[in-house]
């Protein structure tokens, strides 16, 4: 974990961005699409601690990006080249485009200020989507990742803002994903070895610090 003073240089909130990663209704709320999931998400704490760190977004100006997943009714464009996305197609809560499926959910704001990026295809909340166009237009060279799932979308978002030369803080305690104690292996074996891996504590803290004079 990097000192203080190096993880505040990394977050200056003129070019850093928190994206969060499918923390939409559908997915991490009570009647979600994947129960286990959701409520690992919320029991855990991570939701609360995504939502506490959008807060610190908007009052320190750093830009908030939630990356959403979706599709259309009539299933066009969607990929099915992989049991995840057939599996999909099958359960009982769809993440319809126009639904509250893919809103984002409570306790998580959503600001005038932020940027929704939904995207039909996929695993990559980052790879074919407007995410990294945002990025580059916005000067950012830190990006923060939170949210689900640790399984899939989070390690595909981490390893994309490398590949495209951001990087990438990842606070370990606001991610989640399934079995509970995958979370923490995923994050020791794989992501500390692209990312850098902090807390929310420690984001937050370094958000709020007064920062020295030039």
């Amino acid at each position: 974990m990097p000192s203080h003073e190096q993880l505040r240089d990394l977050l200056d909130p003129a070019h850093t961005v928190l994206l969060t990663v499918e923390c939409q209704q559908g997915v991490v709320g009570p009647a979600g699409a994947l129960p286990e999931l959701a409520r690992e998400a919320r029991s855990s704490g991570a939701l609360h601690r995504v939502a506490r760190l959008v807060a610190a977004a908007h009052e320190t100006g750093v830009q908030v990006i939630h990356a959403i997943a979706e599709r259309r009714p009539d299933g066009r464009g969607a990929n099915r080249n992989a049991r995840l996305f057939r599996a999909a197609e099958r359960l009982p809560v769809q993440q319809l485009s126009g639904s509250t499926a893919v809103r984002v959910a409570p306790p998580i704001e959503v600001t005038e200020a932020d940027f929704v990026v939904r995207r039909l295809h996929g695993l990559s909340p980052i790879h074919g989507t407007d995410v990294d166009p945002l990025l580059r237009n916005l000067g950012c060279r830190t990006l923060i990742v939170a949210g689900v799932s640790a399984n899939v979308a989070v390690p595909n978002a981490v390893f994309d803002a490398v590949n495209l030369g951001y990087t990438a803080v990842v606070p370990a305690d606001a991610i989640a994903g399934v079995p509970a104690d995958y979370t923490p292996a995923m994050i020791r074996n794989t992501l500390a070895l692209v990312a850098t891996v902090t807390t929310t504590d420690e984001v937050l803290g370094c958000l709020a610090r007064p920062r020295r004079r030039a």
